[in-house]
């Protein structure tokens, strides 16, 4: 039996049919035939054939409806297609619109004027050019083919940030998108669409030329704010946009909490980010003191990575549970030193008060304040187990709290006040990093743990830590020799002449006998003598 064909499909082997296929057209196409008997007969329902002409005129869902026609055989090919077809459309239609939306961004953002005090707004598209990977492009047609051919799985990993933020009903999405639109369109609750202009929020980068932008030398930024974002997809695409524009390399965790982020490029480029941060209207909180600055640059990363994920900084514990807003009291440097300070001169207040760590055991190995109780935790995920383990320890105590640069002790102070056993609980503003501004010879003694390539950064020249293998005084960190282990170790220049570069005697023999070919493994966040490592350490009483 023959297969009913819908009136708006070319015939098969037709001229048409033969173009839509991607097959050559005869220079002399035979005469088309008339079928007849059931070929001829219209599909029941005026609905159904009055929807496929409609369909079949955008371009992406043409060639599926060939194709599927095509691949289904049979009297009821035609209704099985009615019930893919819709839905095939609506996805690839709006994965076309996100995809030329994200392509549009990223040119947007190596799109520099010639003339250096005006914006390219201003100028036009005649007066602007584009920079990219060393190169400068005069045409808009060289940068679209740079781009096409080196960055698409950058705009991919964008058009997925976008797809995921338009909304999944059924709507019609008929506005035409260019290269001049950096609108992204987003369903309120009221069923209404709304639009967010990114390019409003994105700085003029024409007074910073090229080469001072792809600098590696400058400075690394290290921020965070807790703050109610709506739409954190929204952003990401921002932050990704900016620090791309920048040249930036690191790190930005956005949640619905807020925004926490590490990023390192030249002078001129980190100023122009804490600018664009601050005028930003939900970051209206921050001011300049909020970043902390230390020397650095783009290459103290490997490069950047920039997502949306459920906790601004990764606890373990629901944000709708424990709440970054029932926070302990925050204390300046000044305050926190002069609690410090009492808590060293005192017995009493000795005994009646925890100075709290609250970072990781690696961390704390090679800097920390005197009198603290560190907890030995291999990640900041083992925190909350940790205070229900010890929690008899905190009973009617002061707690001063205090991590790298104030974001943990946001949390961990919640957690803990959540469990109302403290007399009190204090943490540091602004945490170590500036607490060492103000009193590089403080309390603090050792070097500040960064989770950057530098691994540290010193405030003094005080070494706390030991190598692991002769025990001489030594902080550098490394990653261990074996390559698919991921621990960092403390070996010092004459161990290290000796071969002593891993984590461990187990890691050492391995990686002795570990061939070239296993090299490729991926790192394993542990090893054998991590694994052996207590979970949850016990505080002893005080």
């Amino acid at each position: 039996m023959e297969t009913a064909l819908h009136p708006g499909m070319p015939e098969p082997d037709s001229e048409k049919w033969r173009e839509l296929n991607g097959r050559p057209v005869r220079p002399n196409p035979r005469p088309s035939r008339k079928r007849r008997g059931p070929a001829r007969k219209r599909v029941r329902g005026d609905r159904d054939i009055y929807l496929f002409p409609r369909l079949v005129r955008f371009g992406d869902y043409l060639i599926i409806s060939c194709l599927t026609f095509q691949k289904i055989k049979g009297p009821s090919a035609w209704h099985v297609f009615l019930l893919l077809g819709p839905a095939y459309y609506l996805i690839l239609f709006r994965r076309s619109v996100c995809s030329q939306k994200a392509f549009a961004l990223f040119i947007k953002s190596r799109q520099v004027s010639k003339v250096s005090n005006t914006s390219p707004q201003e100028l036009g598209g005649w007066n602007v050019h584009w920079e990219c990977c060393g190169q400068q492009f005069e045409q808009q047609e060289d940068i679209h083919k740079h781009v096409a051919n080196e960055h698409m799985p950058e705009v991919l990993q964008q058009t997925e940030a976008i797809f995921k933020v338009l909304p999944q009903n059924n709507i019609k999405l008929s506005r035409k998108y260019d290269s001049s639109d950096n609108n992204i369109a987003l369903l309120q609750h009221n069923g209404t669409k709304e639009e967010f202009d990114i390019s409003k929020w994105l700085p003029d980068t024409g007074h910073i030329s090229f080469d001072e932008l792809a600098c590696a030398e400058g400075e690394v930024l290290l921020y965070y704010s807790y703050c109610d974002i709506e739409e954190p997809q929204v952003i990401c695409t921002w932050q990704k946009t900016l620090c791309r524009q920048l040249h930036f390399t690191g790190k930005v965790r956005i949640s619905k909490e807020g925004i926490n982020g590490t990023v390192g490029g030249c002078k001129a480029a980190t100023e122009l980010y804490i600018q664009t941060m601050l005028s930003h209207p939900l970051f209206q909180t921050m001011s300049t003191e909020d970043f902390k600055r230390s020397a650095g640059g783009s290459h103290c990363f490997q490069d950047l990575r920039v997502g949306v994920f459920k906790e601004v900084v990764p606890m373990g514990v629901d944000p709708e549970k424990v709440s970054y807003k029932d926070a302990g009291i925050h204390l300046t440097p000044e305050e926190f030193h002069r609690k410090v300070e009492a808590l060293s001169n005192n017995a009493q207040i000795r005994k009646d008060t925890i100075l709290l760590d609250c970072r990781n055991f690696y961390e704390s190995k090679i800097g920390n304040f005197q009198h603290c109780i560190a907890p030995n935790i291999r990640k900041f995920s083992y925190f909350p187990d940790y205070v229900d383990t010890n929690l008899e320890c905190f009973k009617d105590k002061q707690v001063l709290m205090y991590c790298t640069g104030g974001i943990r002790c946001e949390r961990g102070s919640a957690y803990l006040r959540s469990k109302d056993v403290c007399k009190e609980v204090y943490q540091l503003k602004g945490g170590i990093h500036k607490y060492l501004e103000q009193f590089p010879s403080g309390f603090y003694r050792g070097k500040l743990f960064v989770f950057d390539n530098r691994y540290a950064i010193s405030a003094n020249d005080d070494i706390i830590a030991e190598c692991r293998y002769c025990g001489a005084p030594w902080d550098e960190y490394r990653l261990c020799s074996t390559s698919y282990c991921c621990q960092l170790v403390l070996s010092c220049i004459h161990c290290r002449e000796k071969g002593l570069l891993a984590c461990c005697i187990v890691c050492q023999e391995k990686g002795k006998s570990t061939s070239e070919t296993q090299s490729s493994r991926p790192r394993k966040e542990e090893c054998e003598c991590t694994e052996k490592r207590v979970r949850i350490p016990v505080m002893f009483p005080r």
